[in-house]
């Protein structure tokens, strides 16, 4: 899901900064035309959050919280009508007459819109996808957060509860040649946010002074829903579609899905391409390492021909040094306050200790596709919390437990928490917050977000964390390899057909993956497509941007500098980020 970013009670000085700042005016540029785009935009933010109200809910703006919308066939044509006129709109304004900063988000506006026409009438998931449909996770948003009174957050939830029976209708009806493994995934997703509507919502209406007989309409309504849901689950159980559409995305859509989601300056094929060098670069690097510690762990054991199985026997090694199944969400929190203590002795960036992160349980309405992430707040709601979300290990077989815990040992869990959270994911979306650029925080980008998040884990080590022992490079390598891998298995699935075997072969053998990762991925790739490639785009792109920047600053190059700066444009493509700093 795409981030929007909007504080509407400075949204006139916000668009103000966007023709200052970092936004600096150029030789040619129209201040007249400036000022009328930034009112533009203002208008396109409002009529935006109608056309998606639960966008709108998610980043903090709960005008229209009490709004679900239906996902019919006339709900496809308001998005396409609000597609084509916001592009209409666009075409008044001459894109090199704006300024910098505008130009850049007059190209993102853009971008949005052609993606939401490009959606609907090419990809066409609504029609294969069913996943795509469910409701779970605004309802708990609005349940959970603390943006306003209990008793106006459920009247909120009970007016939405009164669609939710039309809306898997609808869904039911948009839904033609499911893929299989994506029917499953939306049978778990659907299921797993039943609590929401059967458990959760009655026991927050017990903490409330809302009368008797208003509680019991809306626990009616509840109940509804929830035998909307199991009843759409049930549907997709039975379904059984004479021709089913492959997961596999096709090199057409895929290329076209890529330039408007990664917004690259490569083509896919071309960051393929790459993520095959670093592959072969990072197997060299972890050859030296490992022959540089096999005597510390093997003594006078001759060293393996095959240089892989080497590297692999000693990851294994190492691997074994985890942290027991119970202990691995507490071990998460420990380890946060000693990446903050380390980012502030090396002066790397400022970390804002006013933000709280908030270490949980993956929500089960989550589950299916990944095993950690974050879930933030938007500027509308600036002190809520954000989640650093972590799945769990109840209930796991012990061999599958072992596996997991050794794919994330000691080491790696490390780089996750510095991936995820400090001074990952967490830091990057605290930064786009303040962003004094509207559209480049509203429209955010992936492959920046995950880019930053792959970049800072080589930032840090880079400047000694782990205190520049072998082990930890090792394993960060090893870890860098999951993006760079996870580029070149993306690819290979959706447009060169790669088989489940070839694929687990790369992630284990190649990638140095334990099974249950490897399988893992493997569900993940057969769910998604593209977003695979954000992290290795990403941090190509950052590396280059840094080397560019650096060359250019000369003696006056500083780290921190660089970081602040880069993180201060909001989460935009890397490529516009680039085009405002080296400028």
């Amino acid at each position: 899901m795409r981030k929007f970013f909007l504080c509407a009670t400075v949204l006139a000085a916000m668009a103000a900064c966007n023709n200052s700042g970092s936004g600096s005016k150029t030789s040619g540029t129209d201040s007249t035309l400036n000022n009328a785009f930034s009112h533009y935009e203002k208008q396109f933010i409002e009529a935006l959050w109608k056309a998606d109200p639960d966008w709108a809910t998610s980043v903090g703006y709960h005008n229209y919280d009490s709004v679900l919308i239906v996902p019919d066939s006339a709900a496809a044509q308001a998005k396409l009508a609000f597609a084509k006129q916001q592009l209409d709109s666009l075409k008044a304004f001459d894109l090199t007459a704006l300024n910098d900063a505008n130009k850049i988000d007059y190209q993102l506006i853009q971008n949005y819109l052609q993606s939401v026409q490009w959606a609907i009438n090419e990809q066409k998931g609504h029609e294969w996808d069913p996943s795509s449909f469910n409701v779970s996770n605004t309802f708990a948003f609005i349940l959970n957060e603390n943006y306003a009174p209990l008793e106006s957050r459920l009247r909120s939830f009970a007016s939405r509860l009164q669609q939710v029976p039309a809306y898997y209708e609808a869904a039911k009806k948009q839904i033609k040649d499911p893929v299989p493994e994506l029917r499953l995934l939306a049978i778990d997703q659907n299921n797993g946010g039943l609590s929401v509507f059967e458990k959760d919502f009655a026991d927050s209406l017990k903490k409330t002074t809302i009368p008797a007989a208003e509680q019991a309409v809306m626990v009616t309504s509840a109940k509804l829903a929830a035998k909307a849901i199991r009843e759409y689950a049930d549907w997709l159980k039975a379904l059984q579609p004479a021709h089913p559409r492959s997961f596999r995305l096709g090199k057409a859509l895929y290329d076209q899905k890529f330039g408007f989601d990664i917004q690259s300056s490569y083509s896919a094929s071309q960051i393929y391409d790459s993520a095959i060098a670093r592959k072969n670069f990072v197997h060299g690097e972890m050859i030296k390492i490992s022959r540089q510690l096999w005597p510390k762990y093997f003594g006078n054991t001759p060293m393996p021909a095959d240089s892989l199985e080497l590297v692999g026997r000693m990851i294994d090694t190492l691997s074994v040094q985890h942290v027991k199944p119970e202990e691995f969400q507490s071990a998460i929190e420990k380890q946060l306050p000693a990446l903050i203590a380390f980012i502030k002795e090396k002066d790397l960036l400022y970390i804002d200790p006013t933000k709280p992160l908030v270490v949980r349980k993956e929500p089960a309405y989550m589950a299916g596709v990944a095993g950690a992430s974050i879930s933030a707040p938007g500027p509308y709601d600036k002190g809520g919390n954000t989640y650093y979300n972590v799945g769990g290990l109840e209930g796991w077989p012990k061999d599958k437990a072992e596996s997991y815990l050794r794919e994330y040992n000691q080491y790696i869990l490390q780089i996750l928490d510095i991936h995820e959270a400090i001074p990952g994911h967490y830091t990057q979306l605290v930064y786009a917050n303040q962003s004094p650029s509207m559209i480049k925080s509203l429209l955010s980008n992936g492959a920046m977000i995950e880019g930053w998040a792959v970049y800072t884990e080589q930032m840090m080590l880079e400047n000694g964390y782990g205190n520049d022992a072998p082990e930890m490079w090792l394993m960060w390598y090893k870890w860098n390899l999951r993006a760079v891998c996870n580029t070149i298995l993306d690819y290979s699935v959706h447009t060169k057909d790669m088989s489940k075997e070839d694929a687990i072969r790369l992630l284990t053998r190649e990638a140095f993956q334990q099974a249950a990762e490897a399988e893992g991925k493997w569900k993940r790739v057969s769910v998604s497509s593209v977003q695979l490639t954000s992290y290795f785009t990403g941090y190509k792109e950052i590396i280059n941007l840094r080397e560019a920047y650096k060359k250019q600053q000369g003696k006056d190059y500083r780290l921190k500098t660089f970081n602040e700066k880069f993180l201060s444009y909001g989460s935009a493509p890397v490529k516009y980020i680039s085009q405002l700093m080296l400028k």
